[in-house]
């Protein structure tokens, strides 16, 4: 599958991918509010594996998505949707730094709500992030998502336990938000 908006595409990842994928999965600031990462080479190598691998799920429970730049093919980015459950998925995504701050996580993770709820059928779909990322919250809010809390030391993960803000959003409000045309 692959989506365009005004300024991105988002694709699936290809083995070609690793050298711009590791740019931003290698860099300490990328990764400071994240539960993986600073990645190895290895690492980022595992990870495009991983993503080719879900691509051949049946039925596909998982979507990794590269975000490319329209107007030049630069590689900025991920993005990913996966089913937890019935009805229920969560999203994510992170991007290179230089990147931060000018939308682009806010146009491809809409592109997931849409893939969510218009192809998907899901009923729910849910994002969490670590209190002090306070832009990925603000692209959480953007979104039309509603904070459902503070989530307490729930994750052991960088020598010390993590909280998280969890963020979501229904099928209902979200198609009285974007309603496809016809429908």
């Amino acid at each position: 599958m692959e989506f365009e908006t005004a300024r991105l595409v988002i694709r699936e990842f290809t083995a070609n991918d690793v050298e711009q994928v590791h740019e931003y999965a290698s860099d300490p600031a990328v990764v400071t509010h994240s539960i993986w990462g600073p990645n190895s080479l290895e690492d980022t190598r595992e990870y495009i594996r991983h993503t080719l691998d879900l691509q051949q799920e049946e039925p596909r429970r998982g979507f990794e998505y590269a975000v490319v730049l329209k107007e030049d093919g630069r590689l900025i980015g991920g993005c990913g949707l996966h089913i937890t459950g019935t009805e229920q998925g969560e999203i994510g995504y992170c991007f290179n730094r230089l990147y931060w701050g000018q939308g682009y996580a806010s146009e491809a993770a809409a592109v997931l709500l849409d893939l969510g709820f218009h192809e998907l059928g899901l009923h729910r779909i849910y994002a969490t992030c670590r209190p002090e990322n306070i832009g990925s919250a603000r692209v959480m809010r953007k979104l039309g998502m509603t904070y459902e809390g503070h989530i307490r030391g729930h994750m052991y993960h960088k020598e010390k336990w993590m909280d998280s803000y969890q963020y979501s959003i229904l099928e209902d409000e979200y198609k009285g938000l974007h309603p496809r045309a016809g429908l």
